[in-house]
């Protein structure tokens, strides 16, 4: 994949920081040249010394899932006992080991965290990071999506700016993400439109899960087969067409807004977070 232009990495899991063989799959991938490495976590068991650790081994930046600021309702949300403060100074700790912009990940849900809107842009502040927002997708282990849950990214933002000053940046044409400054050198917001403004058509990720399927799109059921390719010894010419032909699959539009839409029969938690 680097061959062909890939030059970023994402690793998610379940909880990366489980896999016993972290250090050394970090350590090969920071030896491939790629322009970028993030690690996606809970916070639960980050240390000062896995962070310090992995900057050297390559890695570039966190990524922390953190949907309420609140200790009350984090267990619930979260489905984690690990207490709030743990997470908070696992972010910090992170941004202060350089691996940075940290990013942390709140998906909003229509009287469930959307209260928590104008804290979660204090927080970014407060902390120097960059807070994403996430309208709810259709992806819950529960199978509770429904549309009147979505907090829409436009009232997002009028719930934000009715206390702070922000200023669109300009996003590459692949992001994912509307990217906002406040008014002052520290934090970011983005805002993740994935069911009012789909963005599918500029989306240039693929991603590989654990049995060693290709997925190129979260909201399609549409997956391609690596993992026989690799044991069977395919050559570079091979693999190199597979990806190309799964790079070509993807969809311009996965179709949330409509009302026809199909919700895709694996949920996040098996997909990779």
């Amino acid at each position: 994949m680097v061959s062909l232009g890939i030059d970023k990495l994402r690793i998610t899991g379940g909880e990366p920081t489980l896999y016993p063989h972290l250090d050394a799959f970090i350590e090969q991938v920071g030896q491939l040249g790629l322009r970028d490495i993030a690690l996606t976590t809970n916070g639960s068991r980050l240390t000062r010394a896995m962070c310090d650790r992995w900057k050297q081994m390559g890695l570039r930046r966190i990524t922390v899932s953190l949907d309420t600021l609140r200790p009350d309702r984090k267990n619930a949300l979260t489905r984690s006992f690990t207490p709030l403060d743990t997470v908070i100074r696992a972010i910090d700790m992170a941004r202060d080991a350089g691996l940075k912009p940290v990013k942390v990940n709140a998906v909003v849900m229509q009287g469930v965290n959307d209260d928590e809107l104008c804290d979660f842009a204090d927080f970014a502040i407060e902390h120097d990071i960059d807070m994403r927002l996430i309208e709810f997708m259709a992806l819950d282990a529960g199978r509770n999506w429904s549309r009147d849950k979505v907090v829409s990214a436009s009232d997002m933002l009028e719930k934000i700016r009715q206390q702070h000053e922000i200023y669109r940046e300009d996003d590459s044409p692949s992001s994912t993400s509307m990217n906002y400054r406040f008014n002052g050198d520290r934090g970011r917001i983005g805002i993740i439109a994935s069911v009012t403004n789909s963005f599918c058509g500029g989306c240039d990720r693929i991603r590989i899960m654990a049995d060693g399927t290709v997925r190129p799109c979260l909201f399609s059921d549409d997956e391609w087969n690596i993992r026989q390719l690799l044991r069977e010894n395919a050559s570079e010419d091979e693999l190199k067409t597979f990806i190309r032909n799964v790079a070509w699959a993807k969809s311009a539009g996965h179709g949330m807004d409509r009302s026809d839409f199909v919700r895709p029969e694996k949920t996040m938690s098996t997909i990779g977070g």
